[in-house]
Parts: structure tokens; sequence; C-alpha cells
């Protein structure tokens, strides 16, 4: 822990991360939309006025899961060494095991970025936040993850060693990127399917030689 936080900042940033673990544990068995601010509040025993001073709007807790499940991918990625489309592939494998814990979430996030109509913006973490959440990677932790970016990163790896699919650019192989991190999973809701890996694989294959 970080010995310049002061015990002011820690407890603000333990309130708010209990507002969005609260969250999380009332989606085990349900959508996004049918968890309400009070029973958040009720859950992390913090008022629904503190709600309000954290999170905007009750959506504002998906951007900020997006922004902790895709740094702490990164750290694994980073630790394990994995590059291009092995690291696309640990990504999407750990979707595919968070739809097995909240089956609501990604459908959730999906919607609401459908109906925002953009990629989302990730919050800045402050510095308690940052070492309570990633204990031993607060450097990683710290750095806003961007899905364009990483999925560039990915792609170009592949690019180097000549296994990208040659028809593609690389804009194009970013672009298949995302509509395989949202779209395949939404082919396999669509097919009542629990094997969305298998999806996964299947559309993963457009990049491959």
């Amino acid at each position: 822990m970080n010995q310049d936080i002061s015990l002011r900042e820690l407890k603000k940033a333990k309130n708010k991360i209990a507002l969005y673990e609260a969250g999380l544990s009332l989606m085990k068995d349900r959508m996004f939309s049918q968890v309400m601010i009070e029973d958040i509040c009720k859950t992390a025993e913090i008022s629904k006025v503190t709600f309000f001073k954290f999170y905007q709007r009750k959506e504002d807790l998906l951007i900020y899961f997006m922004r902790v499940w895709l740094t702490e991918r990164m750290i694994e990625i980073e630790q394990e060494e994995k590059k291009g489309f092995q690291a696309f592939r640990h990504l999407l494998s750990r979707v595919a095991k968070e739809h097995q814990i909240r089956p609501g979430m990604m459908p959730s996030l999906i919607s609401f970025l459908a109906e925002q109509n953009m990629q989302p913006c990730m919050p800045e973490l402050s510095s308690a936040e940052v070492s309570l959440l990633f204990p031993g990677h607060e450097e990683a932790g710290s750095q806003s993850p961007n899905m364009f970016v990483l999925f560039q990163q990915f792609m170009k790896e592949e690019q180097q060693v000549g296994k990208l699919n040659k028809s593609l650019t690389l804009e194009q192989s970013v672009q298949i990127c995302f509509t395989i991190f949202y779209g395949a999973f939404l082919t396999a809701q669509l097919y009542n399917s629990a094997d969305i890996g298998r999806f996964y694989d299947t559309h993963l294959g457009l990049l491959e030689i």
C-alpha cells in the first residue's frame, strides 16, 4: 500500500469499490437493469447520497467493471507473456468464464454500449483505488486500457510474424476483433449455446492464415 495515500482518500476508495462489488454480487442471477441502486447501497451498507458522489448514474458501474476487468486481464497477459492471438484468446476465454459467474454482465454491457452508440471512456482511478484493486501491480493498474489500442497491438504482433490473414489490413483486423469480442458472444446467445468459446474459435479463423 502506498504510504502517501491519506486515510481520507483510502476511505473514499473503499466506499467506491464496496458499491462496485455490491453491484457485481447482485448480478449473479439477474440482468443489470434488474439491479436497483437501493439494493446496491443496502448490500454495501452505504447511503444513496454517497453512491451519487462516486457514480453519476447506475450504468457507470458497468464502465467501472470494464475498466477493472480489462486491467486485470492485461496484468495476466503481461505476467504470462502472451502475445497476438494468444493474448486475444486469453481475453475471450475470460469473457466466457465471466459469463458463467455473471450471465447478465456481458449482455447488459453490450446493450448499454449499443444504446449509447459508443465505446466506453474508461474512468481514471485514484491512487487509493489502484492500490486496493491491483496490489503489487500499481503501475499497470494506473494505466487506463483502450480496447482499440489493445486489439491493434495484438494484431500487429501477429502481422510481424506473418500469421495475420494477408487479405486483411491492420485496420480491418482490428474491426474484426471488435466483431468477435461483441458479436460472437451475441451469436452464441442467439443459438442458446453455453459454449461461447466455440463461437469465438470459429470467428477467430477469419483472422488467421
